[in-house]
């Protein structure tokens, strides 16, 4: 018989917040983290809007460690160590989780783009001797999950998935593995992203995937409304830490709510656009089920990958329904994206941070911006806050990516504590 892994520490910084209560406060709230880009670079851009962390991740972090680390390393530091902190845990001599036994999972889509154009920039201008020597620590993928291993003193494994914008859900699902299959008993998972800068937004911008709302930063970022024009880009980070059920009840931990399964599928349709029937997408959620043990007839909720683009939004509302059958009727859709943006690698874990915190809370964000629904979507939109019913909930998350990836973690409220 599996583990049941549970979810013991919640981590955040956000466009909404520094913190997971500020977070969740803000999408309670329906405040978008959506702002207008003054920089000099951003004047000449077709899209001039973005969702910015609301907190500078060095007024957190030591300025003097903070040097040798990229924004998005810095941001994911702040939300793993939080994640830790909160699950009951210390670092150093006050850390009593086995290293043996204790993994890192903590994604990104991108990676450390601000060190390496930075870095491109000063090798241009002022020679190769001004480059950092801390560069290429500091621009591999792989440098936040390295950094928080570290710190936490992890050695059964410290992982970085790099699947686009599915990145961190994936994260989640390998921390899953690594617990039901034995290799460890404590995962910090999760992941994040820190790429606005003008390349990427410009050529998002070139893709024709990036909402030019630049008027209205705050009603860009619009799932499901017919006037949707493309996806904000967004920063930050989540992190969890999940545990063994056996594992969090001895230390008299606090539960969250239980990481019941998790399923993955790629489109194989196309590098960026989606499989118009949905096919992957709607396979995810049923093998994430499937591996929950629950049916469709159990899901009150999913926190859709919801990106306000065109197309993305009709595929995945297809893709629901197909996955939950006459059962769509009595699941409550958001997207949490619409106030946030979107954090590529890191949307999928923040967005099942929500979807946990609305099973612990009963109360699932309502999606903003949404003047006018896209008809015939054939799933239930709540664009204001929509309370859960009583008793045992279950929840899905969706991310999907570029390259055709496609991750559906499955929470539950079983086992949650005070």
């Amino acid at each position: 018989m599996s583990q049941t892994v549970v979810i013991t520490g919640l981590g955040a910084t956000t466009p909404l917040g520094g913190d997971v209560e500020s977070t969740w406060a803000g999408l309670l709230a329906g405040r978008s983290g959506v702002v207008a880009l003054t920089e000099e670079w951003a004047q000449e851009l077709p899209t001039r809007i973005a969702a910015k962390a609301a907190v500078e991740p060095t007024e957190v972090i030591d300025r003097v460690e903070a040097r040798k680390l990229d924004r998005s390393t810095q941001l994911m530091q702040v939300a793993g160590l939080a994640a830790w902190a909160d699950a009951g845990f210390g670092l150093g001599a006050d850390n009593p989780v086995d290293p043996d036994r204790l993994g890192v999972v903590c994604a990104t889509g991108i990676g450390g783009l601000h060190s390496l154009l930075s870095n491109w920039d000063v090798m241009k201008e002022k020679g190769v001797r001004r480059v950092s020597p801390f560069t290429i620590p500091m621009l591999m993928a792989n440098a936040p999950a390295a950094n928080l291993g570290l710190k936490v003193h992890a050695r059964a494994g410290v992982h970085t998935p790099v699947s686009a914008c599915a990145s961190s859900n994936e994260a989640i699902s390998l921390g899953l593995d690594m617990i039901r299959l034995g290799r460890a008993d404590v995962v910090l998972v999760g992941g994040g992203e820190a790429v606005i800068h003008p390349l990427p937004i410009g050529a998002f911008g070139q893709m024709q995937a990036l909402s030019r709302r630049n008027d209205e930063p705050e009603r860009a970022s619009r799932p499901w409304d017919v006037d949707r024009d493309g996806f904000v880009l967004g920063e930050g980070a989540a992190l969890m830490v999940i545990e063994t059920l056996e594992s969090a009840k001895a230390r008299g931990a606090k539960i969250y709510g239980t990481l019941a399964g998790a399923g993955i599928t790629a489109d194989s349709h196309d590098l960026v656009q989606p499989d118009p029937d949905g096919y992957g997408q709607s396979q995810a959620m049923i093998k994430g089920l499937r591996e929950a043990g629950l049916t469709a007839r159990d899901i009150v909720h999913i926190n859709a990958h919801g990106t306000s683009t065109p197309q993305g939004d009709v595929t995945e509302a297809g893709s629901i329904r197909t996955a939950l059958g006459t059962d769509v009727e009595h699941v409550v859709v958001t997207s949490t994206k619409s106030m946030t943006g979107h954090l590529l690698g890191g949307a999928g874990a923040l967005e099942t941070v929500a979807t946990v915190l609305a099973l612990r809370e009963r109360m699932v964000p309502g999606t903003i911006n949404v003047d006018r629904i896209e008809p015939d979507l054939g799933i239930d939109v709540a664009t204001s806050n929509r309370p859960l019913p009583q008793g045992d909930l279950a929840a899905v998350n969706n991310s999907f990516g570029f390259g055709g990836h496609n991750v559906a973690i499955v929470v539950t409220n079983e086992n949650i504590t005070a």
